[in-house]
């Protein structure tokens, strides 16, 4: 919850997507006990024209202008879809060690993996297979002497439904079951 206090002037013929840009307070229980509340917080509401959504920002910075606000927001949302393609595919969820030195190892290995990985998808396979279908086969396929060629043409993803399959029942005739003997 908040509430408006300045409403600020958008540009006119430059960044179209900046629907509002306004200073607020919060009015909330927590930012109230916090001392939020006491804060002017800039407010911003964009439209997102590639995703056909709006999306507003809070933020504690007043010297950045909507724009700047906007887009650091976009590529802040981009380096994390990022993070998310290395820790789904590549394992990283937790780190070896707790140093500095050694999270960021294990961040530029996996970095320097998930590149590589890229690379061979798209020379190899030629962005026919997805990123995360491609690092799968070659996932299952390290133990074995194969070449990237043959895990590419000839190693398929198989599906298969594991739940039993049922009987279904064939009567004779005009006889139907009754569903209230027991007999």
């Amino acid at each position: 919850m908040y509430e408006t206090i300045k409403e600020l002037e958008l540009p006119e013929e430059e960044d179209q997507h900046i629907l509002k840009d306004e200073l607020i307070h919060l009015t909330g229980e927590k930012a109230i006990d916090n001392k939020l509340s006491e804060e002017a917080l800039p407010r911003v509401v964009v439209y997102d024209k590639e995703k056909n959504s709006i999306l507003v920002f809070i933020t504690n910075n007043i010297t950045w202008k909507a724009a700047t606000i906007s887009s650091l927001y976009k590529r802040r949302w981009d380096i994390e879809t990022f993070f998310k393609l290395l820790k789904q595919n590549l394992k990283v969820k937790t780190f070896t060690g707790t140093s500095e030195n050694a999270v960021r190892s294990q961040i530029f290995v996996a970095l320097i993996t998930y590149l590589l990985l890229e690379l061979l998808r798209r020379v190899k396979a030629k962005n026919t297979i997805e990123f995360s279908n491609f690092v799968e086969k070659i996932r299952l396929c390290l133990c074995f002497y194969l070449t990237i060629d043959y895990v590419i043409e000839k190693i398929h993803p198989v599906a298969r439904d594991i739940r039993p399959k049922q009987t279904k029942i064939k009567f004779k005739g005009d006889l139907q079951p009754d569903l209230f003997s027991m007999a």
